[in-house]
């Protein structure tokens, strides 16, 4: 079901960037939108490992120089029939973890110091296994052509305004009014359906997360102790990236309006214990 809703979000905001295109600046405006959003995005998704590791100062750690963590995420990949991921951690008493990279071969897996502290075993299992889920699922790339569509329609909105848009009528130009509205509402848009579509992304790494690790439990136990452990010790990362951490690095599971880049931590523990039978 979460496959379907991403795909029908997607679609929304394809049919959302044509819309806007015609009304805008025709066939040639759209194109030209979607294609300088294709340049701006893909940059971004093809160094992404480098970017996020090099912004939160994570530090690669071999075998030899964390065997037992090492080990844990080598077995959990291998169940999930991934490549090995690089492995990092970052230097912060927050607890969160993330994953990034373009594709299973390209995959990097960071936990911060605070969530080696926090968890059991069990419980950063669950964590890891999401993690990987996200790279099973493909979600950097998804969440890249999300960011794409909405930066176009963004784009598209703000030359609309500049340039007056495109008009059939004798005056030969929109009214200011109707533009200024579509300059508001066609980004909010836009920013509504990406949203949707994280929080979509993170259910179904829980689900696939739990598949890998066989144990849904372990991961609603982690989620309800990183709820709390992230609000005492908040991260404040840039929320450009936010989306990114299992949990959200301000202020945990408190953000379930449309804005949010993550589901309620409540509801995704009550799936989890679903799906374990409780």
């Amino acid at each position: 079901m979460n496959q379907i809703k991403t795909l029908l979000l997607l679609t929304g905001l394809a049919v959302m960037l044509v819309l806007i295109g015609g009304y805008i600046g025709g066939k040639q405006g759209a194109t030209i939108a979607l294609v300088f959003a294709i340049v701006m995005n893909f940059g971004s998704y093809w160094f992404s490992d480098k970017i996020v590791l090099s912004m939160y100062r994570a530090q690669e750690v071999t075998e030899a120089e964390a065997p037992h963590l090492y080990r844990l995420v080598h077995n959990l990949a291998t169940q999930a029939g991934l490549p090995m991921p690089k492995l990092y951690i970052i230097p912060d008493e927050s607890p969160n973890a993330f994953a990034t990279g373009r594709n299973p071969s390209h995959a990097a897996v960071a936990v911060t110091e605070g969530i080696l502290r926090l968890l059991s075993w069990e419980e950063l299992a669950g964590v890891l296994a999401h993690e990987l889920a996200h790279v099973k699922n493909r979600d950097i790339l998804i969440q890249t052509v999300a960011a794409t569509i909405g930066a176009a329609i963004t784009y598209l909105a703000q030359f609309g305004f500049l340039f007056g848009g495109r008009s059939d009528d004798e005056e030969g130009g929109s009214s200011f009014v109707g533009m200024l509205l579509m300059m508001i509402l066609a980004p909010i848009a836009a920013m509504i359906v990406q949203m949707a579509i994280s929080r979509s992304r993170e259910y179904m790494a829980d689900a696939t997360g739990a598949h890998i690790c066989q144990n849904p439990l372990w991961l609603a136990s982690a989620l309800d102790k990183l709820r709390r452990g992230s609000e005492a010790i908040p991260m404040h990362a840039n929320q450009a990236t936010a989306h990114m951490f299992i949990v959200h690095p301000a202020i945990g599971g408190m953000m379930s309006n449309l804005f949010s880049t993550h589901p309620p931590i409540e509801e995704r523990i009550a799936r989890l214990q679903e799906m374990a039978g409780y």
